[in-house]
C-alpha cells in the first residue's frame, strides 16, 4: 500500500470556545492533487496554517514524510520539503522575479547569497532559480521588479518560490484568488504541467479549477471534513451540494 506525503490523524484547532478546526483526518497521496474546497469560514486557510506549522495544534497528529511533524517549527518543516503559497501574495515587491527566486534556493541552500553584488556570478542560486521561473511561464520575465509584475504573475511567481524550495508537498492557499479568468486559465494550465511530479493540497474557490484539476476533493464545513472522494462522487453527493456546491456551481 502506498505510504501518504501527509496525514492529518484527528486534527484540532481552538480560538477561544470556538473550534475552527474540529477532528480532521486526511491523507495526500504521491503525485496528487487533492483539492480542500468549502464556503468562507469554514475553516480552509486555518488548517492549512496549521500543516505548515505557522499554526499550533490543539489536538491531533500531522505526518509528513513519514515524521511526525506536530510539534516541528514551519523553518524546519519548510526544510524538510513542505513549501507553502499565500491566500495573499507574500512576493518582495522591490526585488524582480528572478531575485525572489533565487531568496528562495538561497533560503533552502544555506549558501551566502548577497542581492547587492554581482547577481550574474551566482550561477549556483540563479541557474535553479531560472528554471522554476520557466517552470511557471516567468522566464521572460525574470529581470522585471514584482511590483511590475500583473496579480497572476506575482501568484505564478509565489509558485515558482515553493517550486524552488524543492517541495516534498506543496500547499496552495487560493493560488487563482483575484485573478482574471484568462490569468486563471494560465495558472491552471502550470497546475496541469506539475500534476503528478508534486504531490498538491489546493484550496481553491474556483470550482472550474477545482474540477479540472483534482484527483480527489475534501469539503470542509464548520471545521470538519463533510465529504471526500473524487470529483464525481463529490460532484454528486447530495449533502455536498445542499451544504456548498449548489450555489458555487450556478
Amino acid at each position: 500500500m502506498t505510504e501518504p506525503v501527509l496525514q492529518l490523524d484527528g486534527l484540532q484547532k481552538n480560538f477561544g470556545g470556538l473550534r475552527v478546526t474540529d477532528n480532521v483526518t486526511l491523507e495526500i497521496l504521491p503525485g496528487e492533487l487533492h483539492a480542500l474546497i468549502g464556503p468562507n469560514g469554514a475553516g480552509k486557510t486555518t488548517l492549512i496554517s496549521q500543516i505548515s506549522g505557522l499554526l499550533p495544534s490543539d489536538g491531533g497528529r500531522i505526518f509528513f514524510a513519514g515524521r511526525d511533524v506536530t510539534r516541528l517549527p514551519p523553518d524546519l518543516r519548510a526544510h524538510m520539503g513542505l513549501a507553502r503559497s499565500f491566500q495573499i501574495t507574500s512576493v518582495l515587491p522591490g526585488f524582480t522575479a528572478l531575485e525572489n527566486v533565487a531568496l528562495a534556493v538561497q533560503a533552502h541552500s544555506g549558501s551566502s547569497y548577497r542581492f547587492f553584488a554581482n547577481a550574474s556570478k551566482e550561477r549556483a542560486l540563479n541557474e535553479p532559480a531560472m528554471a522554476a521561473l520557466a517552470e511557471v511561464g516567468l522566464a521572460a520575465r525574470a529581470d522585471v521588479r514584482a511590483a511590475h509584475l500583473s496579480h497572476g504573475e506575482k501568484r505564478a511567481l509565489e509558485l515558482a518560490i515553493a517550486l524552488a524550495m524543492q517541495p516534498k508537498l506543496l500547499l496552495l492557499d487560493e493560488p487563482m484568488a483575484g485573478t482574471g479568468r484568462e490569468e486563471t486559465e494560465r495558472l491552471v494550465a502550470v497546475l496541469r504541467r506539475l500534476k503528478g511530479r508534486f504531490p498538491m493540497l489546493l484550496v481553491e474557490h474556483d470550482m472550474t479549477a477545482v474540477f479540472a484539476l483534482a484527483d480527489r476533493i475534501s469539503v470542509l464545513i464548520y471545521g470538519r471534513i463533510l465529504a471526500s472522494g473524487s470529483p464525481a462522487e463529490v460532484r454528486a453527493d447530495p449533502q455536498v451540494v445542499t451544504a456548498y456546491l449548489g450555489e458555487e456551481m450556478e
